[in-house]
C-alpha cells in the first residue's frame, strides 16, 4: 500500500476481526497515515473527530450495526476532585513524573512486559517484542511525550526528578486543545496505589498547567467491564452524532 502524506490523507478500511471488547461481535476500523509536515495538525483534527493514534496511524471504529465505542474527553477546568481521587493522589505523593521525549529504553520495556504478563496476558499486545515496543513509542510524527514516574529521592526537591526504579510510564500526545493518553503501564506489584487512575489524574493536572481544556481517554465501551473506569472522571464529554455532549 502506498503511504499517503497528511496534507492529502487517504482513508482505508480494515477487514472484519473479532471485537476485543464485546463477545460475539466483529470490529472494523477506518484509518489513515499520520506522516509529513502537517501530521500534528491532522492529528488534532482527527482526535477531535473521534480518532485515536497508534504509531503513525490514526484510526476509529467503523463497525456495521454497532456504535458502542464512544470517544471520551475529560473537562479539565471543572474536574470533580472527589474524595476517592484525592486519596489516590495522596497515596502516590511520593512519585514524581518527568516528561521526556518519546525514546524507548530497556527499563521501560521490562516494566511494560511485567505489566502485560500480569494484567493482559491474553490480550492483543501480549506478544509484543522489544522492537514492537520501540516502534510504539518512537514511530510518531506528532508532538508526543513520555512521562516516567519514579519515587522522590534526596535531591528531587532541587532537580525536580524522581529517583530509583521506574514505577509507571505514560505515552501521550500534546494536542492544541488537550493531552491525549495513547498508552500507559505500571508496576503490577504496586497494588495499593491505583496507578492507572493516578496517571489520568496527573495528566489532568498537567493539562491544567498548560492551559489545555481536555484530556482525551480514547473509547468508552458500554457493556465492557475493562472500560468502566473511564466513566468515573467527571465532568466529561462524549462524541455523538450531534458533536461533543457533556456528561455530568
Amino acid at each position: 500500500m502506498t503511504r499517503q502524506y497528511s496534507d492529502n490523507p487517504q482513508f482505508y478500511l480494515t477487514a472484519a476481526a473479532p471485537c476485543p471488547y464485546l463477545d460475539g461481535r466483529l470490529e472494523r476500523k477506518v484509518f489513515t497515515h499520520l506522516v509529513g509536515d502537517r501530521a500534528a495538525a491532522l492529528n488534532d483534527i482527527l482526535t477531535q473527530g473521534g480518532f485515536r493514534r497508534s504509531q503513525n496511524i490514526a484510526y476509529r471504529p467503523a463497525c456495521e450495526g454497532c456504535k458502542s465505542c464512544i470517544s471520551v474527553r475529560v473537562c479539565v477546568d471543572e474536574f470533580d476532585w472527589t474524595r476517592s481521587f484525592r486519596r489516590i493522589l495522596a497515596n502516590s505523593r511520593d512519585l514524581i513524573g518527568e516528561e521526556i521525549p518519546p525514546a524507548p529504553s530497556s527499563e521501560q520495556y521490562s516494566l511494560f512486559r511485567d505489566y502485560l504478563d500480569s494484567r493482559h496476558a491474553a490480550g492483543g499486545m501480549a506478544e509484543m517484542s522489544v522492537l514492537d515496543y520501540a516502534m510504539m513509542v518512537e514511530d510518531t510524527h506528532v508532538d508526543t511525550m513520555l512521562v516516567e514516574y519514579r519515587r522522590a529521592g534526596p535531591d528531587s526537591g532541587l532537580s525536580g526528578r524522581g529517583d530509583g526504579p521506574l514505577v509507571a510510564t505514560a505515552l501521550s500526545d500534546v494536542l492544541a486543545d488537550g493531552l491525549s493518553m495513547v498508552y500507559s503501564f505500571y508496576d503490577p506489584a504496586e497494588t495499593k496505589r491505583s496507578l492507572g487512575t493516578f496517571m489520568i489524574l496527573d495528566h489532568i493536572r498537567r493539562a491544567r498547567v498548560r492551559g489545555l481544556p481536555y484530556v482525551y481517554l480514547g473509547y468508552w465501551v458500554e457493556g465492557s467491564p475493562k472500560m468502566d473506569y473511564k466513566i468515573r472522571f467527571l465532568p466529561q464529554e462524549h462524541l455523538g452524532p450531534q458533536g461533543w455532549q457533556r456528561l455530568d
